[in-house]
């Protein structure tokens, strides 16, 4: 039978079982006491889904959700879309009506039926409106899900009401005419949709998470939650997530990718549901002395109970009997509280926040705190907004495109989730969808095994093909190297000099900065055999560090955490006495059993290696100005964090004003010698961990290149370290 056929009979039959459904909902609207859908025995094929759906929410004739307007005799307009199948269908447009708007009250008692989600219109949707009045594009089944789960307010609408009562310059003043604004209840879509719905409050200047990819296979409201029962498949959970055997246990799950205290209660074992939930329970602490303090009426919070926010009449700081009702309910909202009281009901009714988008929760809590503490004049201390490393969506490197709505070809492999992936597979990359961060499957081949990517090598910008294994070997360190290498080496600077065909000290036209890029660590690692720094003509360089010379030390993952990206200090501590937290780490030198050098020439031989490396940095920027001004005859100044880092020093004070930083006055007439001393400069100060990644490696070129720009007294004082033979 062709598939056009057998989906023409299961729509036909879903159909009926839909009309017979309308015809019983319409006799039980009308008893006093209805009684529930009873399961379905024929035909076979069908009854599955049907016996699922009864059980359902969607089914529930006791429920508020489908009761609450009895009263009343009919479900009006604006609630008809999300609690009767007939509203659902006229806002589809499946009536004749247009399509996006409810222009009749419903009759009660329908539920939410097969008629609704399987209707052509609805099965057909790829888009999805939000409250805030943002678009996204779905396509999936869950585009049906969404266009009820996504709450009733916004961002948008709560800064509306605020710019309407003049509120928005006068955050901390009452106003009677404020009323509480309430998202309503399971508002899933918003939550998974995050940072594009809008569905939580954001604060202006704060970067919140987008849409939560799950993993592949995951990522949609079917995927998780079965589209008739509603449950969730706990099974299919249970695949990655250890320990998990039933709902409950969900909220007992913690990933590696979310490895910050948020809370503050020492406790990053708890599951992330556990550290939502202590960050509620902080951000109702401060609502409540916000309230007494600044609106000066106490507040109490009954999530069961309609505005929700009501007078704490004692000052007692609990709902006591009396205390819930109309006539109670908050009036002395200001805006600084009702954006912290929105985000705190956002959370409070979508109790599977957690799963559905837990760093926007976060997120929206985090920032609800700290508002009310700033007016409060108290310290945000011991709570944690982001997550560390990797998984920092607030950091630029995975923010740095969202204007543009795509990560291009040139960066996709290492700053979007999916283009390791892509380019392991292909050896290159195309543009990516921005990301939040890195995902599990950005390394991860399985997401239920969690098996790594094979990578045997990783070709770094100068052409060298190295890695931690054996040849033909692959090793999980490999995939840092496929990121951590930089972007330039000795033979891209090589190649700029050689197209610019002018002498050392010449200044060429066209000749510009080389930028390494950010935390070239495994170039530095390996040293002169990924001549990831500016190596001069017949110089010797130390290879690759070894560190002690044990397997304990000597790859990227002993050291750090493959998803923090913290040190692992008890590993540190081990060899090296006073190492006790990760800043500790600044201070090591070894002194035992080793010859000291005092290689910036200071005096001190203990100091710690890397206030040696910072001396020759020092210097060596001293001597890149001192040339600037005497040999090119324009001054330089440098801004480690603003592209292109070197800029016209228009007043020459030797510091980069903000002025003087920006892409007009960036610093333009190099020499071959000023760019290969530059270039040095800028690759040390991007590899901050550079004292323990390859420390003698670091030294020899700082040292090589102050002496060619500066010549031998600017050396005068300070000693290349010697070069270490290749390790067997």
């Amino acid at each position: 039978m062709k598939k056009f056929q057998v989906l023409t009979i299961i729509g036909t039959l879903f159909l009926v079982v839909g009309f017979a459904l309308i015809a019983q909902t319409s006799v039980l609207a009308q008893d006093t006491a209805p009684t529930p859908p009873e399961p379905l025995e024929n035909p076979p094929y069908l009854a599955d889904y049907y016996n699922a759906w009864v059980a359902s929410p969607h089914a529930d004739f006791t429920a508020e959700a489908f009761r609450h307007w009895d009263s009343e005799g009919e479900i009006p307009e604006n609630c008809a879309k999300c609690h009767s199948t007939p509203g659902y269908l006229d806002y589809m447009g499946a009536d004749g009506s247009e399509f996006g708007s409810v222009d009749a009250p419903a009759e009660l008692g329908s539920l939410v039926t097969c008629d609704a989600c399987h209707d052509p219109i609805a099965r057909d949707l790829t888009t999805v409106q939000f409250p805030s009045g943002a678009v996204v594009e779905d396509g999936t089944d869950a585009t049906r899900c969404m266009q009820c789960h996504q709450g009733r307010a916004s961002t948008d609408s709560v800064n509306a009401r605020l710019t309407e009562l003049a509120l928005v310059e006068s955050p901390d003043t009452v106003n009677p005419e404020l009323g509480f604004i309430n998202i309503h209840y399971y508002a899933a879509a918003a939550s998974l949709y995050g940072s594009e719905a809008r569905g939580g409050y954001q604060y202006d200047g704060q970067i919140y998470q987008m849409r939560n990819n799950h993993v592949p296979g995951f990522d949609t409201c079917s995927d998780c939650h079965n589209p008739h029962s509603l449950e969730i498949n706990v099974e299919l959970c249970a695949d990655c997530h250890e320990d998990v055997e039933s709902v409950e246990d969900l909220q007992f799950i913690r990933m590696n990718g979310s490895l910050s205290d948020y809370d503050g209660d020492e406790d990053i074992n708890e599951g992330i549901a556990e550290e939502i939930a202590g960050l509620q329970e902080i951000l109702y602490e401060s609502i409540q002395t916000y309230a007494t303090e600044i609106s000066g009426v106490g507040i109490v919070y009954e999530s069961h109970s309609h505005p929700y926010w009501f007078i704490d009449g004692n000052g007692n700081g609990e709902v006591d009997e009396g205390e819930v009702s109309g006539d109670t309910r908050y009036n002395a909202f200001t805006a600084n509280l009702l954006r912290a009281a929105y985000n705190y009901q956002v959370v409070a009714k979508d109790p599977g926040g957690y799963a559905h988008n837990p760093q926007y929760m976060i997120h929206l809590l985090y920032d609800s705190i700290e508002s009310l503490s700033v007016a409060l004049q108290t310290e945000v201390e011991g709570i944690v907004r982001n997550d560390p490393g990797h998984f920092n969506i607030s950091a630029e490197a995975f923010r740095h495109w969202d204007a543009e709505g795509e990560v291009p070809a040139t960066c996709a492999r290492c700053h979007s989730e999916t283009g390791l992936p892509v380019w392991i597979e292909n050896g290159s990359n195309i543009a990516e969808p921005i990301s939040n961060s890195l995902n599990c499957s950005t390394c991860h081949d399985s997401v239920q095994d969690f098996t790594l990517f094979e990578l045997e090598a990783a070709t770094f910008p100068s052409g060298a093909v190295l890695s931690f294994a054996p040849e033909g070997e692959a090793d999980d360190n490999n995939l840092c190297l496929a990121c951590h290498q930089g972007r330039e080496s000795t033979v891209s600077v090589n190649n700029a000099i050689r197209r610019a065909n002018v002498g050392d000290d010449e200044v060429a036209q066209g000749l510009s900065f080389r930028n390494v890029h950010y935390f070239a660590a495994g170039a530095t690692l390996f040293g002169s055999e990924a001549m990831g720094a500016y190596q001069y003509e017949g110089m010797e360089y130390n290879g690759r560090n070894y560190h002690d010379g044990e397997d304990e030390a000597g790859t990227c993952v002993d050291c750090h955490d493959a998803h923090t990206g913290e040190r692992d200090i008890e590993l540190c501590a081990d060899c090296h006495d006073d190492v006790e937290e990760s800043e500790d780490t600044r201070l090591i030198r070894v002194t035992d059993d080793v010859e000291l050098i005092d290689y910036d020439g200071d005096g001190d031989a203990e100091e710690p290696i890397r206030d040696e490396i910072m001396s020759f940095e020092d210097a060596l920027l001293v001597a890149i100005q001192a040339y600037a001004n005497e040999t090119v005859g324009t001054a330089i100044a440098y801004d480690s964090h603003s592209h292109p880092y070197w800029f016209i020093d228009t007043n020459g004070n030797g510091v980069a004003d903000p002025e003087e930083v920006n892409g007009d006055n960036r610093f333009t007439t190099w020499t071959p010698n000023l760019l290969r001393a530059a270039y040095n400069y800028q690759y040390i100060q991007k590899d901050p961990g550079v004292y323990a990644h390859n420390p003698d490696y670091a030294m020899q070129v700082l040292y090589d290149s102050l002496n060619s720009i500066g010549g031998a007294d600017a050396v005068a004082t300070f000693t290349r370290p010697p070069v270490a033979p290749p390790a067997e």
